[in-house]
């Protein structure tokens, strides 16, 4: 297996550190809005309408972390796939 180049290794942080920091951000804004949209519900009676939003809103943030996460760790395999495939293109071509 090859190492990668420096070029390559900061192309591939660069994704990476991407995708966590969208994640993160959407993390950050959800708990915001939710957080002040339980103050508001608080002071207006208290009907819970909040609670529709942030069940919604929670599993969009879910999935965007599941597809996040499992996006990372599946960088590595993605990899291994490539040079497998490599290797058997250049054994066909002896």
């Amino acid at each position: 297996m090859n190492p990668m180049d420096e070029e390559a290794l900061q192309q591939a942080a660069k994704k990476r550190v991407g995708l966590k920091i969208g994640f993160y951000t959407h993390l950050l804004v959800f708990v915001l809005v939710n957080s002040g949209m339980y103050l508001m519900n608080s002071y207006s009676g208290g009907q819970r309408w909040h609670q529709f939003p942030l069940f919604g809103w929670g599993l969009g943030l879910a999935i965007h972390g599941i597809v996040t996460f499992i996006s990372l760790q599946g960088m590595g395999l993605k990899a291994r796939m490539l040079e497998q495939e490599i290797e058997t293109l250049r054994r066909r071509q002896r």
